[in-house]
């Protein structure tokens, strides 16, 4: 199995090192490491080019995370994409986990793994809502996103079927993603933290992004309906 690792970063020069180093860290190496500028201001593609002469460096106008990722996914040459933002980070052993189980069984196309909230270096315990699934998890999927991209691995081909990150979406853009790809395959669901996720905003900035997330999840449910409908 080759692993695609794909990294979509903005002005995080002080945080990107420690994505990239805790992919390169990994029990299991992947194929490529690919990272995707999306048109940081802060010098982050000098750095990763004087520092990271493994990684396979991506430049484009500031167009968005959605369109970061499907940049990644599209320049990849791996069967398989794993997705790390850039202010997250893997425990050394995220990958050989997820490939191992995967190997078990060999039909299934997404994995995923439970994921450590982190904010302001302090662990951020989480909700019964935000429980993690695995199986035919449609359903589950239809309140909240249970899937932390920074925690997916995926086949490459099943984007040709249900279809690329939207990006005409600036929140929920991966909910919406996961929602196509929940509604077609089962999920593989890992139930170890493996993924370190960090939390950021304070609280005037989150209930304004509350707000943009349920403009957004309205889309989403739209987009769902209609092809419910075959519109």
């Amino acid at each position: 199995m080759k692993v695609s690792v794909i990294i979509p970063t903005f002005n995080r020069l002080s945080l990107i090192s420690r994505a990239i180093d805790s992919v390169l860290k990994q029990t299991f190496k992947p194929f490529e490491i690919i990272v995707v500028d999306d048109g940081s201001s802060d010098n982050t593609s000098t750095f990763i080019k004087n520092n990271y002469k493994s990684v396979k460096l991506i430049k484009q106008k500031n167009l968005g995370v959605s369109k970061a990722r499907n940049v990644g996914i599209k320049n990849s040459s791996g069967d398989w994409i794993a997705l790390l933002d850039s202010d997250d980070e893997w425990k050394k052993n995220k990958l050989e986990v997820q490939i191992k189980s995967l190997s078990e069984y060999d039909y299934y196309s997404v994995c995923h793994t439970n994921e450590i909230w982190i904010r302001n270096g302090t662990r951020v315990n989480q909700k019964k809502r935000h429980q993690k699934y695995g199986g035919n998890i449609f359903d589950k999927c239809l309140d909240i996103c249970r899937i932390s991209p920074s925690s997916i691995i995926f086949q490459k081909n099943i984007i040709n079927e249900v279809g690329w990150f939207d990006e005409n979406l600036s929140i929920c853009e991966d909910y919406d993603l996961w929602m196509r790809i929940s509604e077609k395959y089962i999920i593989k669901h890992i139930p170890k933290s493996l993924t370190m996720v960090r939390v950021t905003g304070d609280n005037s900035s989150f209930v304004v992004n509350q707000e943009v997330w349920q403009k957004n999840w309205l889309r989403v449910m739209q987009k769902k309906d209609s092809r419910a409908n075959g519109k």
